[in-house]
């Protein structure tokens, strides 16, 4: 799939892998699409910027939501509206955790957790030997092939970083930010536009209906069907 992906996209997926990183979180999430999305100088990050979602704004709002560290993705996959409507308050039932645990303690739970030795798959009950784990991770420390062919996009940078050793190794993308990709492939068809760009991944992003991305979205203002027909308008009148 990402062979098909332009220059511009590519750095979106590729920005979006260094800010996960960046805010220790061990996974690749939509909002963190959406946070290298604002930034791109492609048609439609000015059009997201336009409505206010900068690139502060969105770090902003995930770091506030989601904050920092490995213990950050627990709620993240959650429709917290949906939870909403039957009484459970995302928002209140992370700040009880952490009122009764200290601040940081659904990171520190999180990082104890992934320090633990896995199991070999080969043998359950053996721990992987460390010097086969560290190989393992060299290996899984690459982004895909396809997305690193040609030259290398600068860093992302941001106003976070998390506190301590930064993830290493391979980031999944979450089911939610897979969806998105395949929702790009999608919007690329429908326009009967060879390659996914920048606009197809941003167009997708705003469909969204679960996750991070649809309350940042409504935190900034913009209805998700004007953004869309902004972006859209934009490269009709780029074409």
């Amino acid at each position: 799939m990402f062979e098909r992906f332009t220059p511009a996209a590519r750095t979106v997926v590729i920005h979006a892998q260094q800010h996960a990183r960046r805010l220790g979180h061990r996974y690749i999430g939509p909002e963190h699409l959406l946070l290298g999305l604002a930034a791109t100088g492609e048609p439609a990050g000015r059009v997201l910027r336009e409505h206010g979602l900068t690139p502060e704004f969105v770090e902003e709002e995930i770091v506030r939501r989601a904050g920092l560290g490995a213990g950050a993705g627990l709620f993240v996959d959650l429709d917290q509206s949906a939870l909403s409507v039957i009484g459970i308050d995302l928002d209140a039932v992370r700040a009880r955790i952490e009122a009764s645990f200290g601040t940081g303690a659904l990171a520190r739970a999180s990082q104890a957790v992934h320090q633990r030795p896995r199991p070999s798959r080969l043998n359950p009950r053996r721990a992987v030997p460390p010097r086969l784990r560290r190989r393992r991770r060299r290996a899984g420390s690459a982004a895909p092939a396809a997305l690193t062919a040609g030259a290398r996009p600068a860093a992302a940078t941001g106003r976070y970083r998390a506190p301590g050793n930064l993830p290493s190794g391979h980031l999944p993308f979450t089911p939610a930010a897979k969806k998105s990709l395949e929702s790009a492939v999608r919007e690329a068809a429908a326009r009967h536009d060879g390659q996914i760009g920048a606009e197809h991944i941003a167009l997708s992003l705003i469909a969204m209906n679960g996750g991070l991305v649809p309350v940042i979205l409504s935190a900034a203002g913009p209805s998700a069907p004007a953004l869309r027909a902004a972006i859209l308008d934009r490269y009709r009148q780029a074409g």
